[in-house]
């Protein structure tokens, strides 16, 4: 995607291969930075304080994590602490853990003097791959909103959770996907962009990507979503997915649960946007089963903004002493969910479902 008319991905290696280079997202949306990993250490920073965050995205971050680390150790002993190291940064994305047991799986099988080179290409095809799956992934839903749009005969009202964007992944993004590719085609899309508390991730991430590409929307407070779908103001829910389980249920930003109640109260479809690298196949029961997050209280306490004479300034919000809880995701039922947006097709929230699209997987069980 483009910022100031020049394309970007969210991460690429430098030239010289020494490094890889990021967006760094807790700059946004008041200024455009760019920040270098030159080891393990700082990819592993880098995702566990969020300069990089959305689960594909920490996937491929990981990724070239690994290979950085094989500049240093190459060994076996390196491989295992690298991967243990990365892995320890975000507990609930499974995107991290799979693109960790990808690369190392073909890291062991490879000489050790090899290993380095080898893990940067190997990087470098997973970032590939998450492009070409987010672009499939567009294409697929933009077919939801162009029906929509046929048979509403005016502009589709999106609501969406959090960032699951171009900056939640290496290009394109998940939930948003479909809105660029309906909206670069001709469908008039609008989109209700939830500020997403406590890190307010849509009304700094998703409106940054929505005004740099030029896509109608409106931020609203998380709980005014209810209230437009009672008055008919919203067409449809598209959300990311952080893990999602091999029976459909859907792990995403705390707060998706309550949009995908007031959705099925109002008879609103509400879909789940998610490549293969985010379907966790080992489990079946999200709510009881995925591990959930919980962040530091501060994200809670404070708000950081940039003040009206242009100055940065973290401020609190909650009352001193009052203790604080800050789960990062939850987990909507499959029940609740009309359908997945995936890169090979839309399927129902189900394990039949997602068989059909995945028949390998059915097999390997």
């Amino acid at each position: 995607m483009k910022i100031d008319g020049r394309p970007y991905r969210t991460i690429f290696p430098e030239a010289d291969g020494q490094a890889v280079t990021v967006i760094d997202q807790t700059r946004l949306p008041f200024a455009f930075e760019l920040k270098r990993l030159a080891n393990l250490d700082d990819a592993a920073v880098a995702i566990r304080t969020m300069v990089v965050r959305g689960a594909p995205l920490i996937g491929v971050t990981a990724a070239y994590g690994l290979a950085l680390a094989m500049r240093e150790d190459a060994r076996e002993a390196g491989i295992e602490r690298a991967s243990a190291a990365l892995a320890a940064t975000r507990p609930t994305a499974i995107n991290l853990r799979w693109a960790l047991d990808r690369m190392a799986a073909m890291l062991r099988r490879a000489p050790e003097s090899e290993r380095a080179a080898i893990a940067f290409a190997e990087a470098a095809r997973i970032a590939d791959e998450d492009v070409a799956s987010c672009r499939a992934i567009g294409e697929h839903g933009a077919r939801i909103l162009s029906g929509i749009a046929a048979k509403k005969g005016g502009p589709v009202n999106v609501l969406t959770h959090c960032n699951a964007g171009w900056l939640a992944t290496v290009d394109w993004g998940t939930a948003l996907a479909p809105i660029y590719v309906a909206h670069d085609a001709g469908v008039p899309v609008h989109v209700f962009v939830d500020e997403t508390r406590p890190r307010n991730q849509g009304a700094a991430l998703t409106a940054f990507e929505l005004n740099a590409h030029g896509v109608p929307h409106t931020v609203i407070a998380d709980n005014a979503g209810g209230h437009l779908m009672q008055h008919g103001q919203v067409d449809v829910c598209i959300v990311g997915s952080d893990r999602t389980t091999a029976s459909g249920d859907v792990c995403n930003k705390i707060g998706t649960y309550l949009k995908a109640l007031a959705a099925s109260d109002n008879r609103i479809p509400f879909y789940a946007a998610l490549p293969f690298s985010t379907i966790d196949w080992t489990l079946s029961d999200g709510v009881r089963d995925i591990p959930i997050e919980e962040r530091d209280a501060r994200e809670v306490t404070h708000l950081t903004g940039r003040t009206d004479d242009g100055a940065f300034a973290t401020v609190a919000v909650v009352s001193p002493g009052s203790p604080v809880a800050n789960p990062a995701f939850d987990v909507t039922p499959a029940r609740l969910v009309t359908g997945l947006i995936t890169e090979r097709g839309v399927c129902p929230a189900t394990e039949e479902g997602l068989a059909g699209l995945y028949p390998e997987r059915r097999k390997a069980a």
